[in-house]
């Protein structure tokens, strides 16, 4: 019997962990938190763990603001693959949660105004989206501020096309 459990707690530390590292590695975390909602931002965090979204970091504008584009692509099997290509931007997953430093953050993934992910790579697939759906990527500082040039926010958006129009 204690063998049986402990065979059955190692498949069970083996098979999480492989599944955050796929998920780590192709840039997605699922972490139950949606920026956009304030009641995820109760008085339970404090510390490190705190952070505010109400502040964005904004910067002026010029040849060395960061600027993101997205494009979809229709996966051959099944869903999208989406594609960020930021400027005069990179992907910091290591400092998630950390001090800001200038250039470098994670964006967020909205379908329909409603935040699927936070993503800390250039491609993530997005297994199903309805034809007319409004995909929109923004990028933010490693502590979570919005980032905005101008007072305008780093962001962009497109529409799902149908499957036929795949691009």
């Amino acid at each position: 019997m204690s063998r049986s459990l402990a065979l059955f707690a190692i498949g069970l530390l083996f098979g999480g962990g492989i599944g955050f590292v796929t998920a780590a590695g192709n840039g997605i975390t699922f972490d139950g938190h949606d920026h956009g909602d304030p009641a995820h931002h109760g008085g339970g965090h404090a510390g490190a763990m705190a952070h505010d979204h109400a502040t964005a970091v904004d910067l002026p504008s010029g040849p060395d603001a960061p600027r993101v584009a997205i494009r979809l692509h229709k996966d051959p099997m099944s869903g999208w693959n989406l594609q960020v290509l930021p400027q005069n931007f990179r992907f910091a997953p290591q400092k998630a949660s950390a001090e800001n430093v200038p250039g470098e953050g994670h964006a967020h993934v909205y379908v329909n105004g409603d935040k699927l992910a936070r993503l800390y790579a250039e491609w993530v697939h997005l297994p199903s989206l309805p034809a007319g759906a409004v995909v929109k990527v923004s990028l933010n500082t490693n502590n979570h501020s919005a980032l905005t040039v101008e007072g305008q926010p780093v962001e962009a958006t497109t529409t799902v096309p149908s499957d036929a129009e795949g691009t």
